[in-house]
């Protein structure tokens, strides 16, 4: 009665579960990893926004890519603005996630003549994409920021194509070796967040602290993989059955039409009249 799994059919439909099973675990544990990443990133996101903010010379220096174990940690930078140099970076949303504009992106002169890129903040992009957008001046004179330690951005990180031939002062990146070439200043690595001081009139908006509470829905996904790949043997077997079944009615249906057929005929050769 099971020959029939020998049919092309379901060869076919065999080889294709023994495939989707170890497919879809595969798949139950890239889930599974992606979970236990944004756990552990919310843990150190948690951690080094509580920590004791710290010289951002300590953190970052010159020509050296700011490790991830530093991410968002809290420093503080004291210098003078290089106002000059200042850009505004591109198709930036605001807290809202909704309204687009720019990160206001100013060169921060520390004593030592090097300098720290820092995100002033987020502004509406106004009506002119070509031009220079008004910028709320930055402080006179030295200051002191606190803010959160991020990464260079780049395209492979970032997913942001790096466009060339954007008006002047306007950026699609930050990233601290190419504001060094530009303006020929040592800059340290990574860039500062503002948090604080609130500017005045709350212009330019700072960029709200990263979300670590959310785990996303990645355990979900991990097991509902792992329950398909669980469903594909328990659906052959009921298919195999279910198939089992209707060839051993349709054999038995069958049977019961020969049977009556002949019954039929032999009846028909007794009741033929005598000559």
């Amino acid at each position: 009665m099971y020959r029939f799994l020998l049919s092309r059919q379901w060869v076919i439909l065999t080889l294709v579960g023994l495939v989707l099973i170890p497919v879809m675990i595969k798949l139950g544990f890239w889930q599974l990893h992606r979970h236990e990443h944004r756990v552990a990133q919310n843990g150190l996101i948690a951690a080094n926004l509580e920590a004791r903010p710290v010289p951002v010379t300590e953190l970052a220096a010159p020509g050296r890519d700011l490790p991830r174990h530093d991410m968002w940690r809290r420093a503080t930078a004291t210098g003078r603005y290089d106002t000059a140099h200042e850009v505004v970076v591109r198709q930036r949303t605001a807290a809202d996630e909704q309204s687009i504009g720019y990160y206001v992106l100013t060169p921060l002169v520390l004593a030592n003549g090097d300098a720290v890129l820092v995100n002033r903040g987020w502004i509406p992009a106004g009506n002119d994409l070509t031009k220079f957008p008004a910028v709320p001046p930055a402080p006179e004179g030295t200051t002191t920021v606190t803010g959160r330690m991020m990464a260079d951005e780049t395209t492979a990180a970032s997913g942001i194509k790096d466009k060339k031939g954007l008006p002047a002062r306007q950026v699609m990146l930050i990233n601290s070796a190419e504001q060094a070439q530009r303006t020929g200043r040592p800059m340290l690595g990574g860039y500062l967040e503002q948090t604080e001081p609130e500017p005045p009139g709350g212009k330019p908006e700072l960029v709200p602290a990263p979300d670590h509470d959310s785990i996303g829905p990645h355990m979900a996904y991990a097991i509902q993989w792992w329950l398909f790949a669980a469903a594909v043997p328990v659906g052959w077997v009921i298919l195999v059955r279910r198939e089992r079944r209707d060839r051993a009615q349709a054999a038995a249906a069958e049977a019961t039409g020969a049977a009556a057929e002949a019954t039929g005929a032999t009846g028909a050769a007794v009741e033929t009249p005598r000559a």
